[in-house]
């Protein structure tokens, strides 16, 4: 069987990331922000047989127990029409310390790609860890993992609205 091949993962705008960056982490200055936009790493599969793409850390975080981060990671993901994006925690992080995305599992839509803020790709994560450890994790290390699946629509479908932003942007009238 043959793979498709129907995606393209490239960095967003220095200025988009800049901006985004900002709004987690107001405390780092436009120098830091470069220097941490130049370390970013394309999402990766690990193995020829497998299905997710790692998403990595563009800083080492520290997680204790129901702490919440928002990563903005510099990326975006060009998807052919027809499929989507499904972004997962890594298993090795839910494992150990009960990594979880807060939305259970992030949808990227291939018009996503052409919003206002070029498509960038923010993962939420919370360390629900019930035994109370810290999950540390080393900057480039993977967090998250992508996988692209084909989807339907019905045969009545009249879907026409055109995507301008984000989370919660395809519900706005």
């Amino acid at each position: 069987m043959a793979i498709n091949r129907i995606a393209r993962f490239s960095k967003v705008s220095l200025e988009q990331f800049t901006a985004d960056w900002k709004a987690v982490f107001p405390e780092d200055d436009d120098v830091v922000i470069e220097e941490i936009y130049s370390h970013i790493k394309l999402p990766k599969r690990a193995t020829t047989g497998s299905a997710g793409y790692d998403f990595f850390l563009p800083v080492a975080i520290t997680l204790n127990p129901d702490d919440t981060l928002l990563i903005p990671t510099g990326i975006r993901a060009e998807i052919a029409e027809g499929w989507v994006l499904q972004i997962f925690p890594r298993s090795s992080l839910g494992f150990k310390h009960r990594i979880q995305l807060d939305n259970t599992v992030g949808i990227i839509d291939s018009d996503y790609f052409y919003a206002d803020n070029e498509g960038h790709i923010k993962i939420k994560i919370t360390n629900d860890s019930k035994d109370f450890s810290i999950a540390d994790v080393d900057e480039g290390k993977g967090f998250a993992q992508g996988i692209f699946l084909p989807f339907g629509i019905t045969d009545d479908d009249e879907a026409a609205g055109e995507r301008k932003g984000g989370f919660g942007s395809t519900d706005k009238a």
